[in-house]
């Protein structure tokens, strides 16, 4: 091999002996500079077909590194044909890249010498045909759906936006902080929170030991208790005829075996088949942690923590809520990115947020065109053009009220809502999206909403009737983020948490952080999956997490 091809050789996987697909096909050349190169990939074959009467084949091959397929042809005298073409086969090959014939498609062709593995398909049984599937038709097959176009597409758009996540905060001085997926606290207050619990298998198992071994009898308790008397009165008398120390030894051991005996039974026969309980309610000092536990709803109160030390931390991870909803937007378990700075206010807030949502509209245009491109093709033509305007125009920002107002002026020029529009509703989805694809056409942040309808933890205003909240809209998905300054005055989130009837003794140790060494901080969480909907235009949330969780469904 001379220098100049050498030198330009394809680099190899770096913890597996072959070459991603991606580094021969996304070249600004599509990889024709690579003739002459020998290399080994692995994919799944996407589409076969055999050619010439059978004495080659055409392979489109993918490893999931891009979106692009490597063609590959394989003679007939090389390997057999017939397993080689079906959809779904999984290969290894090794040969030399070529520039195919004038007027293809292609780039590059890999030209087989030698195949190394097949793991092979039965078509009539493989359930990811290379028909167009629904989305839906998938979800059924979740174990095999990263193998089709569109969720390998949305795994490596879900991955760049967790990448850029990163990059975005490390950049700007923020600590990431690890906070518990197991929780004491209800950060929302909304009670719709899974609880963590033991004490249904132990009843469980208690039942079955029951049933196995029952608790002693009445009678079987007098009989033990009664033999504990008979020894005690035994070793007394040797006692007192003065017998010799290995007897009365001997006596004691069985008087303490007869008493081991005895407060085994005692305590067999208090066990009760169900689940504990105390004074007529459940007996939660018997569960795991002694206390009520459930799955966290956020990360925010626990970061708060941190926030409260080391000045700028976020937290990116799973969260869940027991809500019974079937809508396109919710899913019972997804992830969150949750930020939290000292020393700033509702204004710093916004800016945050919105820096940080231009910052991943720019990465994905900036390290996942190819993705972005396939996703236009197929799901939104405007997508792409969706993350140029928000990458490169300024927000608006309106209050609340302001944006009540403009529903309502909609409403008199004859705008039709579901919805109600007056002052303290929560803002719905088909409000939200009014004001960001009608009204402005671009990201909106509104800001200063009612406190009746916002957490206790949000800052008072000093109308006393509004809270320093602030929500981010974008079009197509409506709220993506939602923020707030956290109230710092111990006195003012003490009577907001009694206002809202929750129990002050489970934020104790939140109220502490007022008490000592209070700071001014804000906040947000952006909805991860939110965000893939956004820049994918796919229409389900369910299909822009690898494994959705909704009611009735948690397959694998």
């Amino acid at each position: 091999m001379d220098d100049a091809v050498s030198a330009s050789a394809v680099a190899k996987h770096p913890f597996s002996d072959r070459v991603l697909i991606r580094t021969i096909v996304t070249r600004p050349d599509g990889g024709a500079g690579l003739a002459g190169q020998r290399v080994r990939v692995g994919g799944w074959v996407k589409t076969g077909r055999e050619q010439g009467k059978g004495s080659f084949a055409f392979l489109e091959v993918n490893d999931g590194s891009c979106p692009a397929n490597l063609q590959v042809i394989v003679d007939a005298s090389v390997a057999d044909l017939g397993q080689l073409v079906l959809t779904g086969t999984c290969v290894s090959v090794e040969g030399m890249l070529k520039n195919p014939p004038e007027g293809t498609k292609q780039k590059i062709e890999l030209r087989v010498e030698n195949v190394i593995h097949v793991g092979t398909v039965d078509p009539a049984k493989y359930p990811i045909p290379k028909t167009k599937l629904t989305l839906e038709f998938l979800r059924d097959r979740i174990h095999f759906r990263p193998r089709t176009n569109t969720i390998s597409a949305v795994a490596r758009i879900r991955n760049a936006l967790a990448y850029a996540t990163h990059t975005f905060f490390q950049e700007h001085g923020f600590l990431y902080i690890h906070t518990p997926i197991l929780t004491t606290s209800d950060c929302e207050g909304a009670g719709e929170m899974f609880q963590v619990t033991t004490l249904i298998s132990e009843a469980e198992k208690l039942e079955k030991e029951l049933i196995k071994n029952p608790p002693p009898s009445e009678t079987d308790l007098e009989a033990s208790k009664l033999l504990v008397k008979e020894k005690g009165e035994a070793v007394a008398k040797l006692k007192s005829e003065k017998a010799c120390k290995e007897v009365i030894n001997a006596g004691v051991a069985d008087l303490t075996k007869a008493k081991e005996n005895f407060a085994k039974l005692e305590e067999r026969s208090k066990l009760k088949p169900g689940i504990p309980k105390k004074d007529g309610k459940i007996d939660y000092t018997q569960d795991f942690f002694a206390r009520q536990a459930f799955l966290t709803v956020s990360g925010q109160l626990q970061v708060e923590t941190y926030a409260c030390a080391v000045s700028s931390v976020y937290t990116f991870g799973p969260t869940f809520r027991a809500e019974n909803s079937h809508t396109s937007r919710h899913l019972a378990e997804f992830w969150m990115v949750e930020p939290e700075i000292a020393f700033a206010d509702l204004k710093d807030d916004m800016n945050c947020a919105e820096a940080y949502v231009k910052f991943l509209c720019q990465w994905l245009l900036d390290k996942c065109l190819d993705d972005m491109q396939f996703m236009a093709k197929n799901y939104d033509k405007s997508c792409i053009d969706h993350l140029r305007m928000v990458a490169s125009t300024p927000f608006e920002r309106i209050s609340y009220t302001e944006a009540v107002e403009l529903l309502q002026h909609a409403v008199k020029q004859g705008k039709k809502f579901e919805n109600k529009v007056e002052w303290g509703i929560d803002l719905a989805s088909e409000h939200e999206r009014y004001l960001t694809e009608v009204k402005f056409q671009k990201p909106v942040i509104v800001y200063n909403y009612p406190k009746g309808i916002k957490a206790f933890y949000m800052r008072l205003n000093d109308d006393l009737k509004t809270v320093a909240a602030m929500d981010v809209l974008v079009p197509k998905v409506g709220e993506l983020i939602g923020g707030s300054q956290r109230e710092e005055r111990y006195d003012v989130i003490k009577n907001r948490i009694m206002e809202m009837g929750l129990p002050l003794e489970p934020y104790e140790w939140y109220l502490d952080l007022r008490r000592f060494g209070t700071v001014k901080h804000c906040g947000f969480g952006l909805g991860f999956e939110r965000m893939i909907l956004f820049a994918t235009g796919i229409d389900n949330i369910r299909d822009v997490i690898p494994f959705p969780r909704y009611p009735g469904r948690a397959d694998l």
